[in-house]
């Protein structure tokens, strides 16, 4: 296990760049974009002879009913999430290429020859690799994602209280620890789903003498056209469009943060003019409902299934 636990910590150090700056780079840009979006309103308002709000100090939580501050809250935590997903996507992308290069790049410059003589098996090697894409990155996604989020309310809450609007018991109103919980426990969900891509790009990375990418690439999405040029799926009595979804898609696009939403199904269909409840029925309970689709469990065991050939691959590969 401690050897394991420094494999990990091994590719975090070799690829910081990837998965705590890119992060955290793009949380930074997002809120430098934010801020010169609300300094350019603030611009355009003031040459527009100011802002108002009703004529003075507004203290929204004395003109707000329950209900109202209850809906609001539920609007800044949809925000806190949507932060995160954007910051998740870009970690995805990460995560994409990473996986890509994590058993090549070794064998091109042939410092698997190091690795090799080294007390490590393929197995823990590939599964530490996997774990990095897998877990940690998200993870750290998901940290940098919520305090952007949390940043970003307070800055609108500092720009409203110089207007005379007080934001701050609507920040009370809203839950970002349990924001980043739902977050957290979401990881398991997403590794799950993400494993049909993770393992293609792994077996790819394994396998591939060159151009890993294109291999990725260009084999789902020939075999797409192929099917969908002579209507093979025709003859399962499916249509080419489920060949693209539950194929293509899989190998390709299982990292996209909530792909996994159309197999999920609410416990209860909420009032869509309520927010809070909408937000609730949306909850850990909702996207876990996904595990009783099979689309998930058999994209899981192929996703297993290849991550096992990419440690043959990478046992027995050779490239003298």
């Amino acid at each position: 296990m401690k050897t394991f636990y420094w494999l990990v910590k091994r590719e975090f150090w070799e690829h910081k760049g990837g998965f705590f700056w890119a992060p955290v780079i793009t949380g930074i840009v997002f809120l430098v974009l934010n801020g010169m979006g609300i300094a350019l309103g603030e611009v355009f308002g003031r040459r527009w002879g100011g802002l108002q709000f009703g004529g003075g100090h507004v203290h929204f939580e004395n003109n707000m009913s329950l209900v109202d501050l209850r809906n609001a809250g539920a609007g800044i935590d949809i925000m806190l999430y949507a932060v995160a997903a954007i910051i998740l996507g870009v970690a995805a992308i990460v995560v994409f290429f990473y996986c890509l290069g994590a058993l090549y790049d070794d064998r091109r410059d042939r410092s698997i020859l190091f690795w090799k003589s080294l007390p490590l098996s393929d197995t823990s090697t590939v599964l530490s690799k996997l774990a990095s894409a897998a877990l940690l990155a998200p993870a750290i996604a998901i940290a940098v994602g919520v305090v952007v989020g949390l940043i970003l309310a307070l800055l609108l809450a500092v720009v409203a209280t110089i207007h005379g609007i007080s934001l701050w018991s609507l920040l009370m109103a809203s839950h970002p620890l349990h924001v980043a919980i739902n977050m957290v426990l979401l990881l398991p969900l997403y590794a799950i789903w993400a494993l049909p891509t993770l393992g293609w790009l792994l077996l790819c990375s394994a396998w591939a003498k060159s151009k890993p990418f294109l291999w990725a690439i260009a084999l789902p999405v020939g075999s797409g056209v192929i099917v969908s040029w002579f209507g093979l799926m025709g003859l399962l009595n499916l249509s080419t469009d489920w060949y693209w979804k539950n194929v293509v898609g899989r190998l390709l696009g299982s990292l996209v943060p909530g792909s996994w939403v159309g197999n999920a199904s609410p416990l209860v269909v909420p009032d869509h003019n309520d927010p809070a409840a909408v937000l609730d029925s949306l909850g850990l309970a909702y996207h876990y409902s996904a595990l009783a689709s099979p689309s998930l469990w058999i994209g899981a065991a192929a996703g297993i299934a290849m991550i096992a050939g990419a440690i043959w691959f990478r046992r027995w590969r050779d490239e003298s």
